[in-house]
């Protein structure tokens, strides 16, 4: 199956399943507080429905315009902008009949089961598959930064170890990319003093104008030889895909990063190459060093388990019972949402850079990996529930957050914001919303055509 494909049923999948469930958090309050439900749709059904049908009092259907779900709830200005029937006196079952606080718990429904689901995902993730990760205290020797112009712009060096970000300590490899984004200082170690730097104000602007090198650091691993290319002077010297290169001449060599700096010393000259083969064995290979100060091979990648039995860094595994699992979900959830809230206060600070990584339908399918992985799929279905709940809450007319505002207001000074008040708020939060979805998904146009 084509990976396109797969990326397109999961992102369908994940989208499918968190509108509905989304939706059902406005439908279930409004049926306990016998308000009625005129429609409940996942995606939108512009002119016509590829599916409905009529069960009670409720039209339940499919849309064809996949940008989302609604429920019509009677008596409600939402987007359907129905406003004929908000001329006609309030029906005890409609929304506008209801107290205050049923039609506040009615608006936060959906953000709610968007973030009770999220953590009901991690919950689960924590207890199937447990967590993974290296501790950055592990790391023997420091991190690698593989794009050096990157690294200087943050500070980092090869070499250092990164000890904390905002003063927090970092205690997974893995959370350090997400960390300097969100971050505005970090505190590394270098030739054993600590030192602190201002993170740039621009530094996710950076990452995104290059965002092959986002990955910019990565753990120092050997120079072991993954090819010999058929085109090298050294292709019959006796090197071996998995030779691990130990000394350069003189030079004795640890990591794959020492390598640069050593070969140039040597460039155009005859030496030897120290090599460790599996088994113990260790060779002297006589290569030619090429005047572009390279010996014609491409480097291997060991396995994360190969670093551990060399003591480079360790794997820790965390294992959860059902109970220990709950509050590991939470914590992960509220750290993720955390976490969303720090990118998007990144994202409205215009020296920051970060709009220019705002995307569309396009972003957020290619979220997903290209071979189905279901511990995958459900750690992106979370993220992204909980972008929508948070998305959702935001304090914009047409969203429920803007709902929110309005009723929070009505319960503070008692005063109800009229209905043709609501209507043109309805108008101009719809715009809003129209507006941030081209500029979105321009961004993704415009990252497919020019990048």
């Amino acid at each position: 199956m084509s990976p396109i494909l797969i990326k397109t049923i999961q992102f369908f999948l994940s989208l499918s399943l968190l509108i509905v469930l989304h939706e059902l958090g406005h439908f279930i309050p409004a049926k306990l507080f016998k308000t009625r439900v005129e429609k409940f749709y996942l995606f939108f059904d512009i002119k016509f429905s590829l599916f409905k049908k009529k069960i009670g009092e409720t039209v339940y259907g499919i849309g064809w315009l996949p940008l989302g779900g609604y429920v019509k709830i009677a008596g409600m200005i939402d987007e359907s902008m129905d406003t004929e029937a908000m001329k006609e006196e309030p029906k005890p079952w409609e929304f506008r009949s209801k107290p205050a606080w049923q039609r506040l718990i009615i608006m936060l429904g959906g953000v709610t089961v968007n973030f009770i689901l999220a953590v009901i995902i991690y919950i689960g993730m924590a207890y199937s598959y447990g967590e993974q990760y290296v501790p950055m205290e592990s790391l023997r020797d420091g991190v690698w930064v593989m794009e050096e112009e990157i690294g200087d712009k943050v500070g980092i060096q090869t070499g250092d170890k990164i000890i904390a970000v905002d003063g927090n300590e970092l205690e997974s490899f893995n959370s350090v990319f997400i960390e300097l984004i969100n971050g505005n200082t970090i505190t590394l170690e270098r030739d054993g003093q600590r030192i602190e730097k201002e993170i740039p104000i621009d530094f996710i602007s950076t990452l995104l104008d290059d965002e092959e090198k986002v990955r910019f650091l990565n753990y120092r691993i050997p120079f072991l030889i993954g090819e010999v290319s058929e085109e090298s002077e050294n292709k019959d010297s006796g090197l071996k895909v998995e030779d691990e290169i130990i000394k350069i001449g003189d030079d004795k060599i640890t990591y794959f990063d020492q390598a640069k700096s050593i070969l140039k010393k040597y460039e155009g000259q005859h030496i030897e190459l120290t090599v460790a083969r599996k088994g113990g064995e260790v060779a002297n290979i006589p290569v030619k060093i090429s005047d572009s100060a390279t010996i014609g091979v491409r480097p291997g990648f060991p396995t994360m388990e190969d670093l551990q039995e060399k003591g480079m860094l360790n794997i820790k595994v965390e294992t959860y019972s059902f109970a220990e699992s709950i509050p590991a979900g939470i914590d992960k959830g509220v750290t993720t949402l955390s976490s969303y809230v720090k990118q998007l206060k990144k994202i409205f600070n215009p020296s920051t850079g970060a709009y220019k990584g705002v995307g569309g339908f396009a972003a957020i399918g290619s979220m997903f990996p290209d071979t189905w992985n279901w511990a995958a799929f459900w750690s992106t279905t979370a993220l992204i529930s909980i972008i929508l709940a948070f998305m959702n809450v935001l304090p914009i007319p047409a969203l429920d957050g803007g709902h929110v505002m309005f009723l929070l207001y009505e319960m503070v000074t008692g005063r109800k914001p009229s209905d043709k008040f609501l209507e043109y708020a309805q108008m101009v939060g719809f715009f809003l919303l129209i507006a941030l979805l081209l500029f979105a998904n321009g961004n993704d146009l415009y990252k497919w055509l020019f990048k």
